[in-house]
This record gives structure tokens, sequence and C-alpha cells, in this order.
């Protein structure tokens, strides 16, 4: 048990750089308080003493404004911050190293007793703020829910799930845009990370850049190497020998 309290108040002193102590954690974080009693109340469900576990699990959300279901699995090292809104069903898992942030919810879809009806995180999943994760389905290890998503399907480890309806950027297709858009002189990400359409068209705009930047520089290359090789006084000399992009030109278009 002691064990367990200590996980809890460690991950939130590396997590977050507002904790001064161990002590500011135990006397002042609502998501440590709700873990605490959630322990109980989880105990106490498992024990068979369903509806003292609830009137348990019902105090808790008064004191801390987290509702924690008595039946949730919670594994070592979550971190909850702020918690305020956050809900956990019945049938949810949460692996360790998780970090789940304000207006959480993870719910269900069904009305079946008995069934799992709550999502299972992995891993060293994030929930960002007000997202709603609803079915009984897994989010993989390492997986990323960004703030106000909807997921009713499953994420893949890795991948990072966005919008309304949630759509799936897996991490390597991410990465080539951020290191496109970082050429322009602007995050992509830094516009917005749902389904804007605005945000759509520039997403489509870098990636469509970045191919055909890379396309002209090759065949300017194959053209000054052959008029090299033919006419050598006739080498173009416009000729882009190097990708690049008229970033303060886009910077301008996009309102920056």
């Amino acid at each position: 048990m002691f064990t367990r309290i200590r996980s809890y108040i460690q991950a939130i002193l590396e997590r977050d750089p507002a904790a001064r102590s161990a002590w500011d954690v135990v006397f002042s974080y609502p998501g440590f308080h709700a873990l605490m009693l959630h322990r109980l109340a989880h105990s106490l469900w498992n024990a068979g003493f369903t509806w003292l576990a609830r009137w348990v699990s019902h105090w808790g959300r008064f004191l801390t404004g987290i509702e924690i279901h008595p039946g949730a699995k919670i594994g070592q090292r979550v971190f909850i911050d702020h918690g305020m809104g956050v809900v956990i069903g019945e049938t949810a898992e949460i692996g360790d190293d998780c970090t789940i942030y304000q207006g959480v919810t993870l719910g269900g879809t069904s009305l079946v007793k008995d069934s799992k009806r709550h999502p299972t995180l992995g891993k060293g999943v994030i929930v960002g703020a007000n997202s709603q994760v609803l079915g009984g389905f897994t989010v993989g290890d390492g997986a990323k829910i960004g703030s106000s998503a909807v997921v009713t399907k499953p994420v893949p480890a890795g991948a990072t799930a966005v919008g309304n309806p949630a759509r799936i950027i897996l991490a390597e297709a991410d990465a080539r845009r951020e290191e496109a858009a970082a050429k322009m002189g602007f995050s992509a990400y830094g516009v917005t990370q749902n389904d804007d359409p605005v945000s759509q068209a520039l997403r489509g705009l870098i990636d469509g850049t970045a191919t055909h930047e890379h396309q002209i520089a090759l065949l300017w290359q194959a053209v000054e190497k052959l008029a090299r090789e033919s006419a050598p006084d006739c080498v173009p000399q416009d000729a882009a020998r190097e990708e690049h992009f008229a970033a303060d030109r886009l910077n301008e278009l996009v309102g920056k």
C-alpha cells in the first residue's frame, strides 16, 4: 500500500513542475486524494461491500470533483492533474504511468451489465483536457488523446487521436509534417489539432509543398547536370539546388 502511495507522489513530482515537495502533493493535490480514496473504495468493492464502496466513492467525488467508480482498475504512477470533472467508469482500466487532465470522461456506450463498457488505457497514455473516450476498446501504450477529442474506436500504440470524431495520426506521418512546417517558420500544430477546415487546408499545403519542393530540386539538379555535360557555358544560373520555402510570404498569407 505504501509503495503505491509513494509511486503516486513520485509521479506528480516528476510530471508537474508546480509541485514543490511531497508534503505539497499530499495536502494540496485533489488527484492524489481521489486516488487514495479510490484505493479504499476499490478494496471494499472487491470484498463485496458494494454499497459502502459507492459511498466512499461518492465522498471522494464531493471532496475532489473527481468521480471514479470503485470497480475501475488503476495502475501505478497514475497522475490526475487538476482533475475537476474527471469521470472514470466501472469497467475502465488505466495502465501504469498514465496522465489524465481535467474534464476527461472514460465512459461507456453500452447498457449491458457485466460487460466491458468502458475503455482500457495502456501504459504511458496521456489524455488531454475535456476529452471523451467512450466504449470498451483499448488505447495502446504511449498513445496521446488530444484536448477535447471524442474517441469511440481503438487507438494504436504510440498514435495520437484528435478531433470530434477523433481521427488517428500515426507518429511517423506526424513527424514528417512537423519537420516540413518547421522549415516554414511556424508549427503546424500551433494552429490547431482539430478538424477545422483552415487547419486541414494548411496541413495539405504543407504536405504538398514539401513534396513539390523536393521534386523540383531533383529536376533542377538533373537539368544542371545535363547542361554541364552538353554545353558548360549554358548552365542555368537560377537552378534550385536546395529545397527551401518562402517563409515570409506564407506567413503573410496565413496571417501570422
